[in-house]
């Protein structure tokens, strides 16, 4: 057997080793999808109920990254629920769990640096809309006295205070 034999028999032969476990792992059938209703009891707990949240995704790891569809474009997640309503205790623990951290979860739980480096680089967002239209000034603001330099920023860039940011102080 030659050098070039050699070589083509090598790298032929462990694929052939290879490729029907990697088939194998292709043809794996994925989780049948998480029933709508259960997706909508996370998320919805996720705005308040932290004794659920935990018990429903210790049952159900898989609903971590899971959305509910409000209807209209409006799509919200366990996370993002419960950084609207500043709920820093469900936010912390999803956060633990691996949950998707974005730019009004950092708003919420008052990351200056990461609120900056991000408008800094898409001044554009600074007036964008999260989860049923609420925008960082209003995360900002549910995160109370610790979020106070992230709604000072957000104020001296020009954010402009809609009605429901008006409402986020009550």
């Amino acid at each position: 057997m030659n050098r070039h034999q050699f070589i083509h028999q090598t790298i032929f032969g462990s694929a052939a080793l290879v490729l029907p476990s990697l088939a194998s792992t292709a043809q794996q059938e994925k989780p049948a999808p998480i029933k709508l209703e259960i997706v909508k009891e996370f998320v919805t707990v996720a705005h308040g109920n932290f004794t659920r949240v935990k018990e429903m995704l210790e049952n159900d790891h898989l609903l971590l990254h899971v959305s509910n569809d409000w209807g209209g474009g409006d799509y919200e997640s366990a996370i993002e629920a419960a950084g609207h309503v500043g709920n820093k205790e469900i936010a912390s623990y999803l956060l633990g769990k691996g949950a998707r951290y974005n730019i009004y979860l950092a708003c919420m739980l008052g990351n200056i640096e990461m609120v900056r480096n991000v408008l800094t680089a898409n001044p554009q967002l600074l007036n964008s809309k999260g989860p049923h239209g609420f925008t960082m000034l209003h995360h900002a603001i549910k995160g109370g006295m610790e979020a106070s330099p992230v709604h000072e920023y957000l104020i001296s860039m020009g954010a402009k205070e809609t009605k429901m940011d008006f409402y986020a102080r009550a």
